[in-house]
């Protein structure tokens, strides 16, 4: 396993509308690895393919709760309902914080590493953490939605 670069604003890639994964193979299993080691690495919650420079429909996401590591081939949001409002950063805007709305609750239909279709309920924080990373595979950043930014005195304590 490997700990990739993690690229950070503005590149362009950033940006950029991810293509679907077509081959489930040896390749996307490296990558699934790498990228959740580099996540754990940089003390993230989620990471999508965009932030290590591929820009594929891929995305891991690790909250701490029972799902454990989640692996996102090919999202979907099919289903959102509610509002939350809270605290999101991102690895590729080290140090920067905001305030943003988001759906308390998403049904999402991915596929896992072997392509197999799954679908996943998640509600509060995991719900916020999803919507992040699948707003990066639409080349969708967090600043644009954010409502507030955080003073670094807020974020101290």
């Amino acid at each position: 396993m490997a700990i990739l670069p993690i690229v950070t604003y503005p590149a362009d890639i950033l940006e950029t509308m991810c293509e679907p994964v077509k081959q489930f193979d040896r390749q996307l299993i490296q990558l699934l690895n790498d990228m959740y080691e580099t996540m754990i690495d940089a003390d993230g919650v989620g990471l999508a393919a965009p932030q290590v420079g591929i820009a594929k429909q891929i995305a891991v996401v690790d909250v701490g709760d029972e799902h454990g590591r989640i692996e996102l081939i090919n999202p979907r949001i099919i289903e959102a309902r509610g509002e939350q409002i809270g605290p999101e950063g991102c690895l590729s805007f080290p140090g920067l914080f905001g305030e943003v709305k988001r759906a308390n609750y998403v049904k999402v239909r991915a596929q896992d590493r072997r392509g197999r279709p799954f679908t996943l309920e998640a509600t509060e924080f995991l719900a916020r953490a999803l919507q992040h990373e699948i707003d990066h595979l639409n080349g969708i950043l967090f600043t644009s939605k954010v409502i507030r930014y955080y003073d670094p005195e807020e974020l101290e304590g």
